[in-house]
């Protein structure tokens, strides 16, 4: 087991283990999404995180895992949270969680000296791109297992994993408390929106932090939010950081100054260039919109040459596009 100190964090990592680190936070994802059979025998009152990581060290920039300790039908047992911060599913994610329910079941009887090995609930949260598709048992990694004799399907290890696949929950069936919503949405909305659509997610997640009764603690978590957001998220153009700023001094005015501050600190650490590439994406699809309107649909190598254009140039395409007579004059812009 690696201390968690020692493992490379990246900004999902860092996220889901600032939210899920407080006890409240678990408690309440455990309450609203385990099963109701699996509930009423789990002592949330008794929940307890265990330091170290069980993943191993070349997949902690596609693995965050949590351990909790707690009571299962009245002996000590273990929740094990493994989250997947990858665009797209990991169909060896079965093995790999097997590994290292292995790993706690080996510490517990080598350094403890257990004779009996604890119970512990895997739970796989993800929040790619594309939908979870693959089965959530050991079994489905074996080819034809279903047609096996059954003495060798006893033979054969296997087991069930509980998967909540954050990219298609509806805002209906993300539930808690404040801050678990907002970082599920968060989680949910980090892959599949672009900027301009995100600015919602932001505003949302202010407004309940707003609302709470200790605001200081909504605050604290808002900076978690924001930093993640800023490092992590659909790149924000100027304008649109500045949107956030601007509305956020009316419905959330230390909201507001979190932002930019968390900006000018991004910006020495080189947020700056990830602002710029942000908004030359923006101004190279705006251009190639206006070009496509006046002249028709641009040739491929047009679009590809515009997108790779850096912030000045394209706004000097964006003031000569008026001037130009054809698409030859485009052409020779661009240099092709």
């Amino acid at each position: 087991m690696k201390d968690s100190a020692s493992k490379i964090q990246n900004p999902h990592d860092k996220f889901f283990k600032e939210t899920f680190s407080n006890p409240g936070v678990a408690r309440d994802f455990i309450e609203n999404y385990l099963p109701e059979p699996i509930l009423k025998i789990i002592d949330l009152n008794d929940l307890e995180i265990q330091n170290g990581s069980h993943v191993d060290e070349e997949l902690s920039e596609v693995f965050s895992d949590m351990l909790f300790r707690t009571k299962i039908n009245q002996r000590d047992g273990y929740l094990y949270f493994l989250f997947e911060h990858k665009s797209y599913p990991d169909r060896m994610v079965a093995l790999q969680l097997l590994t290292y329910v292995i790993r706690i079941w080996n510490q517990k009887v080598n350094r403890e000296n257990d004779t009996h090995i604890p119970v512990i609930i895997p739970l796989v949260i993800y929040h790619g791109k594309t939908k979870w598709k693959i089965g959530s048992m050991l079994s489905d990694l074996i080819m034809n297992f279903d047609v096996l004799p059954e003495e060798v399907k006893q033979l054969t290890p296997n087991y069930h994993y509980l998967i909540y696949d954050l990219s298609q929950f509806s805002d209906e069936e993300i539930k808690g408390n404040a801050e678990l919503t907002i970082a599920l949405s968060i989680f949910r909305d980090i892959f599949k929106k672009n900027s301009q659509e995100f600015l919602e997610t932001i505003f949302k997640a202010a407004r309940s932090l707003d609302e709470l009764e200790e605001k200081e603690t909504g605050l604290q978590y808002f900076e978690t939010c924001m930093r993640y957001i800023l490092s992590s998220g659909p790149q924000l153009s100027r304008d649109q950081l500045n949107t956030v700023i601007k509305q956020l001094e009316v419905t959330y005015k230390k909201g507001s100054e979190v932002t930019m501050t968390l900006a000018e600190v991004l910006r020495e650490e080189g947020f700056e260039k990830g602002l710029e590439q942000g908004e030359a994406l923006a101004y190279a699809k705006m251009a190639i919109k206006a070009l496509s309107k006046k002249f028709g649909i641009l040739p491929t190598e047009y679009r590809e040459k515009i997108s790779q254009l850096d912030l000045i140039t394209l706004e000097t395409l964006h003031e000569e596009i008026d001037n130009f007579k054809s698409i030859e004059d485009v052409k020779k812009f661009l240099g092709l």
